[in-house]
Order: structure tokens, then sequence, then C-alpha cells
């Protein structure tokens, strides 16, 4: 299904470079250890904390496509209190939350030190990547407007 796409403007349009750079992230994101359907539940939640309804809408067709349940996705935003979620999961979107809001304290030293007990240095290195990754393209897609029609 092809979508119209609407927006102020098209950054990636104005400047292809940024779009190969952007899409090269996303390439290695995808051949890392960390399994596919934690890197979309990343983006989508990310993308929730943000209100990019263009990368939440994106994202989940992503994630449905690699295997997400639509019930998993539906409970994302409410993932602290849904049985839904792995331990290494929910360490993970700890992360990705206090990322996201990084001006309030940072990373804890309580979420680093759990998520170090399910990944490996390498891994939250990705982790940290796909977090910082999602929330430089929700601000690109907020700032332009951007809508999938």
């Amino acid at each position: 299904m092809n979508k119209v796409i609407k927006h102020r403007f098209d950054v990636w349009e104005e400047e292809p470079v940024y779009w190969e750079l952007v899409s090269a992230i996303d390439k290695r994101l995808y051949q890392s250890t960390l399994p596919k359907s934690l890197i979309e539940l990343i983006k989508i939640r990310v993308s929730q904390i943000n209100k990019c309804a263009y990368c939440i809408d994106y994202h989940t067709q992503d994630a449905l496509r690699h295997g997400e349940t639509p019930r998993r996705i539906f409970a994302l935003s409410a993932w602290q209190e849904s049985p839904l979620f792995s331990e290494s999961e929910r360490s993970a979107l700890q992360v990705a939350e206090e990322m996201t809001f990084i001006f309030q304290h940072g990373i804890s030293d309580q979420a680093y030190e759990k998520l170090r007990s399910y990944f490996t240095k390498k891994e939250i290195a990705d982790i940290m990547v796909c977090i910082s990754h999602m929330n430089f393209l929700n601000r690109i897609g907020i700032s332009t407007k951007t809508q999938a029609l």
C-alpha cells in the first residue's frame, strides 16, 4: 500500500546525503544482535512519547511485518503495567524513556544496571543509538509536519 506523504518540505529531498546516513544507521541496527521486535518496540515507544504520529504509524507497520503482535503494540504505552513484556524488554523500554526525557535526570544508575544484566556493552550501544536515532527522526518528522495520508 503506497501512502501519500504530506509535509512542509522534504528534508531528505533537499539534502539526500542525510537520508543515506539515516538509512545506514537503520541498516546497522537491523544487522545487530538485538531482536528486530525490540528495535521496533523502542522506535514505537519513543515516537509515542514524542507524539510523532507519522513514526508511530510507520514503525507499527514495520513491527507487524517483523512478527510483533497487535496486542503487545496496543499495550506498549502501558508497558510498566503489562505482563506482555519480558524483563529484558522492560529494561530497554525504561532506558528509552529516560533517554527521551534526558533533560529530567539522564539515565538512572538503576536503569543502566538493569540493562547491563540483560545486554552486552555492544548491544547497549545499539540500544542507545536506536533510541537517539528515533528521537532524531521524530524531531525531523514533527518539525516538518510529516503525515501519512
